[in-house]
């Protein structure tokens, strides 16, 4: 506007108004090659946090990125990254807290079982280890969230006991226990161990008294090691690979999935390491000594 033949505006008096000096405003006119050089390199720089950013279909943060565009030959400073990511609105996704991991914080207590079991999940024969966890399940294309409780014989692998929940509260763990002691008591060890990790649920007050009412030992894995209740650990794995539960709509629906696997697990996923059976038919086999395939060998 100011270079206009007809201009009838001062610089001086505009500088004036807008608080600046004369020669700082010429200097800012001058510089504005050089404005438009930066912005072209920021352009180019972002493309490239843009790709390291997208690189694979998952999302990265500062750090990501940086090490990221390491690996392709390229050394950005991640504090550029930071100013790029934030000038053009660029935001890797932040996780979201464990609610299970706050709860337990909340309900932090000194109640921890020794570690009877000490990885000898087959040892002892059936229903004597009875191992026990929680897991989350994302099913409706991940938009809603359940959790399950089961509780499985360390030495048959059997499935004895789940309850799906849509919340976090103790009573869907305490449930399982009761579901437990109704089907299977008559079978269980007078000095069975109820063993897991060492979250809020099963160092609760009410959990501990349960088990002690139903003549349950409780054990606990050491904090942090996943190996002290690995059968547990790897059966949640294969479920969560061979069942797809991001098909299922509503809960209700999610209920009868899980009960269908459950059913099918116990009955004829058959497991090499259980002679060939399935956790059913091994529990037979133990208890009888006849191998249901020795007539087919």
């Amino acid at each position: 506007m100011t270079a206009k033949d007809n201009n009838e505006l001062n610089i001086t008096w505009l500088c004036e108004y807008a608080g600046v000096s004369r020669g700082g405003y010429y200097r800012w006119l001058s510089a504005e090659p050089a404005r438009k050089e930066k912005e072209l390199r920021d352009q180019t720089d972002f493309e490239l946090i843009l790709e390291a950013y997208h690189f694979r279909g998952y999302a990265k943060g500062r750090r990501g990125i940086y090490m990221r565009l390491l690996h392709v030959g390229i050394r950005m400073n991640p504090k550029k990254i930071s100013r790029l990511m934030k000038k053009y609105n660029l935001f890797c996704p932040i996780r979201k807290a464990n609610p299970y991991r706050r709860m337990a914080k909340a309900l932090k207590t000194d109640a921890v079982a020794d570690n009877l079991v000490n990885r000898e999940f087959k040892e002892h024969g059936a229903g004597m280890i009875l191992l026990s966890d929680i897991t989350y399940l994302f099913y409706d294309n991940g938009k809603a969230k359940a959790y399950l409780s089961v509780v499985k014989d360390g030495c048959t692998k059997q499935e004895l006991s789940h309850v799906t929940s849509g919340s976090l509260e103790v009573d869907f763990v305490l449930e399982t226990i009761e579901i437990l002691i109704h089907r299977h008591g008559a079978d269980l060890h007078t000095d069975a161990i109820f063993h897991s990790d060492q979250g809020c649920h099963y160092t609760s007050y009410s959990l501990r008294q349960l088990l002690m009412d139903k003549g349950l030992r409780q054990s606990m894995s050491r904090r942090g090691n996943c190996w002290d209740n690995a059968p547990q650990e790897s059966f949640f794995g294969h479920m969560k690979d061979e069942l797809h539960i991001e098909d299922c709509h509503t809960f209700e629906e999610l209920c009868a999935a899980i009960d269908d696997y459950m059913d099918y697990y116990n009955n004829e996923r058959y497991q090499w390491e259980l002679a060939k059976l399935s956790p059913n038919e091994y529990a037979g086999y133990l208890r009888t000594g006849i191998h249901p395939l020795k007539s087919v060998e």
